[in-house]
C-alpha cells in the first residue's frame, strides 16, 4: 500500500542514495517513510549514516532554523512588531538566498513563529514550489480542542516536519493527559518536536524524552545560555547532560550571536568553543545540528558570520564532522522527504 509519495519515486530515492553513498549496516528507529511509502524503510537513517562517494559533489549544507513572514499582506502578521526597525519587513525564501547561496546553503528548515494557525498554510503556500525548502517546523498547540483537527490537516503536507513548543507550556502540558496525547500524536506519525526555552527547559526534555522515547526532539539555540566566554554555569551543563542521556534527543547550535553578551558579538570563534565544545562532547558527533536563526540573527551580526563562526569551527574536524553538522544530523531529526 503506498503512502503520500509514489512508490517509484521512493525507489528512486533509495537508489540515488545507495549510489552516492557507503551505507552502514544499521538503521534507526521506525521513521514515518513506513506511514508515508507504505514501508518499513528508514531511507533518512540510510542517508544519515553515509558519506559522499562522489567526489566531485559538493557536501550539502542545511539551515534549520529560519523564519519567513510578510507584513505587507492585508492581515499583517502577529510577529515581528512594527516597531522592530530590523525585522518588520518582507523575508520570504529568495531573500535568504541572497547571501546563502553564496556560502553554499543548499537548503532550509523554516520554524513557524507566527501563532496564527493559518500561517502554515501560508508557508506551505510559498514553498509549494521551491525546492529550497525542505520542511516546515510548524506553530500549534498541543492540549487544545482544535489540535487534533489541524495536525490531521497539515500532516498531509509532506512539508510538514513537526512542531515547537516554549518551555512553560511544555513543562505544565506534561500533566496534561490531553497535551501528553497530543505530542503522542507527533510521535505516532514519525514527525519530530522542536523545544524553544533556556537552561530551565533541559529537565523538561529529559522528562519527555524519558516518557515519549519514540518522539525525536530537537533542543533550540543552546538552550538559550548566555554566552560570555567562559565555561558555561553548572546549571545548563547538568541539564543538557540530561537531555543528552537520550538518544533522540539533538541539540540545535543557532541563535549563536544572539546569545553572546555583551553585544556587538565577538566574531573569533574561540569566544564560543566553550560552550561548543560542551555541546559536542555531551551529544557527540551525531546529534548536532547548524541553524542561523536567520533574520533574527541579523540583529547581531551577518549570515555568513553566523555560519563562518561555525565553519572555523570544525575547520580543524574530519570532513564526515563537519558533512554531519551541516546535513546529515538534520535529516536525522528532521527526516524530510525528497523534493
Amino acid at each position: 500500500m503506498l503512502g503520500r509519495v509514489d512508490q517509484d519515486e521512493f525507489q528512486k530515492w533509495s537508489r540515488r542514495c545507495q549510489r552516492r553513498a557507503l551505507v552502514e549496516n544499521h538503521m534507526m528507529q521506525t521513521r514515518r517513510d513506513m506511514l508515508r511509502f507504505g514501508v518499513a524503510a528508514g531511507v533518512g537513517a540510510l542517508c544519515q549514516s553515509t558519506r559522499a562517494a562522489d567526489k566531485d559533489e559538493a557536501d550539502p549544507m542545511i539551515d534549520c532554523h529560519t523564519h519567513f513572514y510578510d507584513p505587507s499582506r492585508p492581515q499583517g502578521v502577529p510577529w515581528p512588531g512594527k516597531d522592530d526597525k530590523s525585522l518588520y519587513r518582507t523575508v520570504l525564501p529568495a531573500d535568504y538566498r541572497k547571501q546563502g547561496d553564496a556560502l553554499g546553503v543548499t537548503g532550509t528548515v523554516i520554524v513557524e513563529a507566527s501563532s496564527w494557525v493559518e500561517d502554515n498554510q501560508w508557508i506551505f503556500d510559498i514553498a509549494e514550489n521551491d525546492p529550497f525548502v525542505l520542511g516546515l517546523v510548524g506553530n500549534l498547540e498541543p492540549g487544545t480542542p482544535e489540535f487534533a483537527r489541524n495536525f490531521a490537516r497539515f500532516a498531509k503536507n509532506r512539508l510538514f516536519l513537526g512542531i515547537r513548543v516554549n518551555s512553560a507550556p511544555l513543562g505544565d502540558g506534561l500533566k496534561s493527559p490531553a497535551y501528553f496525547g497530543d505530542l503522542k500524536r507527533l510521535a505516532t506519525a514519525g514527525l519530530e518536536l522542536d523545544v524553544n526555552g533556556g537552561p530551565e527547559l533541559l529537565p523538561i526534555v529529559d522528562q519527555l524524552a524519558k516518557e515519549l522515547p519514540e518522539l525525536r526532539i530537537a533542543v533550540n539555540h543552546l538552550a538559550n545560555l548566555r554566552i560570555d566566554g567562559k565555561t558555561p554555569p553548572k546549571t545548563w551543563l547538568d541539564g543538557m547532560a540530561a537531555a543528552a542521556k537520550h538518544p533522540q534527543v539533538y541539540c540545535k547550535v543557532s541563535a549563536l550571536v544572539e546569545g553572546a553578551v555583551p553585544q556587538p558579538p565577538a566574531t573569533d570563534v574561540d569566544y564560543y568553543k566553550p560552550v561548543l565544545d560542551h555541546a559536542w562532547k555531551t551529544f557527540g558527533d551525531d546529534r548536532v545540528v547548524y541553524g542561523s536563526d536567520w533574520p533574527v540573527s541579523e540583529r547581531c551580526a551577518s549570515l555568513d558570520v553566523v555560519q563562518g563562526l561555525m565553519t572555523d569551527y570544525l575547520s580543524n574536524r574530519p570532513q564526515a564532522v563537519r558533512r554531519k553538522f551541516f546535513h546529515d544530523n538534520a535529516l536525522a531529526v528532521y527526516q524530510w522527504l525528497p523534493r
